[in-house]
Order: C-alpha cells, then structure tokens, then sequence
C-alpha cells in the first residue's frame, strides 16, 4: 500500500498545496466582483431591447452559454495577446506575452458569469411586479434611483440562492487553471506528483481541499440567505 499511497508523504505536502489557495480565491474573487458588475449590466441592457445591442448581446451570451470555460480559458490565453499584443506594445511599450496567466483565466471566467448571472439577474428583475417601479416614480425617484434602491435588492434576493451555487461553482472550476500553468492547488498537486512520482496523495489533498472550501462557501451563502431571507433559506 505504501508504493501507492503514504501518510508521511501525504501529511508532507498538504501544507504545500493549501499554501496555493489563495490563487484559487484570489481568481473567484476578483472574477465574480467583475463578473457581477458586467451581468448587471447585461441584463439591464437585455431589458431595454435595444435593437443592435440585442442581437449582440444574444450572440455573446449563446457563445458563452454554449462552449465549455476551458476552451475559452484558452481564447482568451492565445487569443488577447495575438489579437491586441502589438496595440499594447505600440502604444503602452507593454508585453502582453508576459502577464501572468492568471489574469488571463480572470478574463474568461468574467465574461462567462457575464452572460451566466446576467440571465439570471434578468429573469430575478423581471419577476420583481411592475407597482414597485410604479411606486418609485410616485414618490418622485428617478428611473435609476427606483431600479437601484426598489427593484434590484428585491430582484437580488430572488437571485441570490442561484448566485450562491454559481459562486461555489466558480471556485470549483478552478481547477481548470492548472492547465494554463497556473500553480494552484491542482497545478501544486500535479507539479509534486510528477517531482516526487507519488501523485495519488496530491490529488487526495487537492481533493479534500475542494470539498471542505466548498462546504464553508456554501454555508455561507445559507447564512447569507437565512438572514436576508427571514429564515427562508434552503440548503444548496
């Protein structure tokens, strides 16, 4: 059993590869503050069916809706620095060839929960009655006061239990980074298992890692829930 799997080795490099979460965090982070903003405006934008627009934003939300996030992790890797390389470098005198992958993986992570929470942030603003914005005008609050202070935080809450699950699910699709060469805690894994030729128990504490944040991250949204909710949360 030892030739597959040991417990020294194990308790060895797991502080290794959980030193690495804080790529892992810092991606889902900063990917979903973004990415929020862009869906909101997304589906404002989607709201008022500008005719142009609409298509466009239609065709980009089929894109991202339709492909997996690898393959446009890998777009946006190869992609940006061919297309916009030699603009930056003309006129910024800036690489784009050196940017550190991550920022890459940020990128397209942004623009998928684009079009993935600006549907639902639309179907939740959509579900919120029309009195509400009525009763905003009525008491004399402009267009964007009566959206930002009646109807989004109602549409929020309706939106909040699939935000909670697509956030979890952004933290678990980082592991796709690693094959970017982005050293998280499945590129640790990986880069120990093939130093060490032992890569079962990397693989092992990638794992447990990935379960145990994505319980914290899931009880939080249930706190989260239960408070804004009135105790009307449900288990995600």
């Amino acid at each position: 059993m030892e030739t597959y799997f040991s417990v020294n080795r194990f308790i060895q490099i797991f502080p290794k590869i959980i030193a690495c979460i804080g790529v892992n965090f810092q991606i889902v982070l900063w990917s979903m503050f973004l990415g929020t903003i862009l869906a909101i405006i997304v589906a404002v934008l989607r709201l008022k069916e500008i005719p142009v627009l609409k298509q466009i934003l239609g065709v980009y939300i089929s894109f991202m809706r339709g492909t997996p996030l690898l393959v446009q992790m890998m777009i946006a890797f190869y992609g940006i620095p061919l297309a916009f390389g030699d603009f930056f470098l003309n006129t910024f005198d800036f690489n784009l060839n050196r940017v550190e992958p991550a920022f890459f993986v940020e990128i397209a992570i942004i623009l998928n929960e684009g079009a993935f929470l600006g549907e639902i942030f639309r179907g939740a603003i959509t579900s919120v009655p029309a009195i509400q914005t009525e009763a905003g005008y009525s008491i004399g609050l402009t267009k964007t006061q009566t959206f930002f202070r009646i109807v989004f935080p109602q549409a929020f809450k309706v939106a909040l239990p699939h935000y909670g699950v697509d956030f979890v699910g952004v933290f678990q699709n980082t592991s796709l980074v690693f094959t970017l060469g982005v050293v998280d805690i499945l590129g640790k894994a990986k880069t120990l298992g093939s130093a060490t030729g032992h890569a079962l128990e990397g693989y092992i504490a990638a794992t447990i890692l990935y379960i145990s944040f994505s319980l914290i991250l899931k009880g939080i949204f249930y706190l989260i829930e239960n408070k804004l909710l009135g105790g009307k949360a449900y288990v995600i």
